[in-house]
C-alpha cells in the first residue's frame, strides 16, 4: 500500500518503499497510464481522472510503443514523427538514427523523409516515374522514391 500527501507544489524526486509496495502503479497512475483505484489528484491544475490528455501534454508523458504496432516514421520540418493505427507522436531521433537502430528488421527508408515498417504494408503498387506506392494497413498510402525502389525490390526478393 502506498499514502502520500504533499503541500501544494511540492515535487517528489523519489519513492521508496520495498517490493510490491505500489510505487511504479502509483507513478503510472499519476502519469495517467493506469487508471485510479481509489483517491483523488490534482497535477499543474488538471483533475486525475477527468483531464488526462491535458496532464500528458502538460508533464510530457512518454507512452511505451512496440516498435511492431509502427507504421511509419516521417520527418517534417526537422521534427521526426511515428505513426500508429491511430494516433501520432513526435520523437526525439533524427531519421538517420531511427534507420540504424532498426537495421536488420522491417523497417525500410521509403524516401529522404519517410521510414516504413514493411510488416504493416498491404500492397505494393508501381507509380507514375518508377515510384512504387505502398497502401498500408491502415489504409493510408506512402510512396516510395524511384531511387530506394531496386532496394525494395531486393528486400522483397523480386
Amino acid at each position: 500500500m502506498t499514502s502520500t500527501s504533499s503541500w501544494r507544489r511540492e515535487i517528489y524526486s523519489a519513492f521508496w518503499g520495498v517490493n510490491g509496495a505500489g510505487k511504479s502503479t502509483t507513478i503510472n497512475m499519476l502519469c495517467t497510464l493506469y487508471a485510479q483505484t481509489a483517491g483523488a489528484a490534482e497535477i499543474c491544475g488538471y483533475r486525475l481522472g477527468k483531464d488526462n490528455e491535458a496532464i500528458r501534454r502538460k508533464i510530457g508523458v512518454v507512452r511505451q510503443i512496440d516498435a511492431g504496432d509502427v507504421y511509419y516514421f516521417e520527418s517534417v520540418d526537422n521534427k521526426v514523427f511515428l505513426y500508429l493505427e491511430q494516433g501520432v507522436y513526435e520523437v526525439k531521433y533524427k531519421l538517420y538514427e531511427i534507420e540504424e537502430e532498426y537495421a536488420n528488421t522491417d523497417f525500410f527508408r521509403a524516401s529522404k523523409s519517410v521510414i516504413i515498417n514493411l510488416a504493416k504494408v498491404k500492397q505494393f503498387a508501381p507509380d507514375f516515374g518508377g515510384r512504387f506506392e505502398a497502401q498500408m494497413k491502415n489504409g493510408e498510402k506512402l510512396i516510395i522514391s524511384r531511387q530506394y525502389v531496386p532496394l525494395l525490390k531486393r528486400r522483397l526478393g523480386m
